[in-house]
């Protein structure tokens, strides 16, 4: 018989559900228990997002930067800079709307990261790198690997990179429900986790929204390139959407979103290029879902929100999207490190875009994924056809 899995979103869900309606009957000491596991959790997080800036951004260079040719480099450009305008497109949307959904509720929630229940202890694990330094280090040794001719450094980074991704998918990820859990007991017990539900119950109807129109956008300007209609090319990407919404994940989808991207057009040589690549670096939906996020989060604290510093945000989101890992939850963690040293996010904060993401996963992936159709004809136009004509 085939073993019943309980998925991490499950699992998500019934963390919520069990701290908001725990949060008001459990004890003080019970809840300050789950508020020790959470501080010693938070600072194992704050270690590890160094590492994982390392472990997963250094073999990405390294394998970008190896085999550097015009397609590749004209693929990556046009990946980054569609999640780029993703994110601002988040951005903008929520600056103008955003406004609106969080008033009367903000002032409720914004003592949300000071009130509440204090762990009994905590211990102290300072990370080895700060987020700055560590990308630095990525860049300087992907680069350095990809064009100093060393197998050995290379191998090493492969090897980091596998026991990185093992590190989250099986103790990080693991974890996560009882963390969240302990976040919302605490914020239940205070009173503020209603009115931050509330919230992002209008948000979540803002961020599906978007995530359909980013991908009428993308098609509409493959289909003005390639002069067929967009609407029929993006009809024929819909098995590679559905996919991803019931698998969550974009390495699991390249076989549909191969044929699918075949069927509209795109010679195999470009579409068996493209796909796979911008499995790993198209992030469009990803980004989009954790800027606006973020964003309401921002409003709701009082933090601040600025373009120029959101801007910052987004670039810097997009290049971390790329180290995302192919596990549940990898891209929300791989952005951990943009949303505390950028926006200043802390445990709180990061607790609530965790569980935020990991409910609407299976939409940005599915629009990532969609959208690398989208990618692959704009290149086929490029190069194919542009040599045929």
């Amino acid at each position: 018989m085939k073993k019943f899995r309980f998925g991490l979103l499950p699992r998500i869900i019934v963390a919520i559900v069990l701290g908001v309606a725990l949060g008001g009957v459990m004890g003080g000491p019970w809840i300050r228990a789950f508020m020790t596991f959470n501080a010693i959790f938070s600072q194992f997080l704050g270690f590890l997002v160094p590492i994982i800036i390392v472990g997963l951004v250094t073999p990405a260079i390294a394998g970008i930067g190896k085999s550097a040719g015009k397609m590749l480099l004209a693929t990556v450009a046009v990946a980054y800079a569609d999640t780029v305008l993703c994110g601002m497109l988040a951005y903008g949307t929520g600056s103008a709307l955003f406004p609106q959904m969080v008033e009367g509720m903000a002032a409720t929630a914004q003592g949300a990261g000071q009130a509440g229940y204090e762990p009994y202890f905590t211990i102290a694990i300072p990370p080895l790198l700060d987020v700055m330094s560590a990308l630095v280090l990525s860049f300087m040794l992907g680069l350095g690997i990809a064009y100093g001719d060393a197998p050995v450094m290379k191998r090493g980074a492969d090897e980091l990179m596998d026991i990185t991704g093992k590190v989250i998918s099986k103790a990080v990820i693991p974890l996560l429900p009882p963390y969240i859990f302990g976040i919302f007991l605490n914020m239940t017990a205070c009173g503020q986790a209603y009115s931050i539900m509330a919230v992002f119950a209008k948000i979540i109807v803002v961020i599906f929204i978007l995530h359909i129109l980013i991908l009428l956008y993308q098609f509409c300007v493959a289909g003005a390139v390639s002069r067929r209609n967009p609407l029929k090319l993006l009809w024929r990407m819909l098995p590679a959407y559905f996919t991803a919404l019931g698998t969550s994940s974009s390495a699991a989808t390249i076989p549909v979103t191969l044929r699918q991207t075949e069927r509209n057009g795109v010679s195999k040589d470009v579409a068996g290029f493209t796909i796979p690549l911008c499995a790993t670096i198209h992030m469009s939906g990803s980004v989009m879902k954790i800027t606006a996020c973020a964003l309401t989060i921002c409003m709701i604290k009082g933090m601040p929100h600025d373009a120029v510093l959101f801007t910052g945000f987004i670039l810097l989101l997009s290049v971390m999207m790329v180290a995302a890992p192919g596990v549940p939850g990898g891209s929300i963690m791989a952005a951990l490190a943009p949303l505390a040293s950028v926006l200043g996010f802390g445990e709180q904060d990061q607790a609530l875009m965790i569980a935020l993401y990991i409910a609407m996963d299976s939409f940005g992936t599915a629009c990532n994924v969609t959208g690398d159709g989208a990618v692959a004809m704009l290149i086929d136009k490029m190069f194919v056809r542009k040599q045929a004509s």
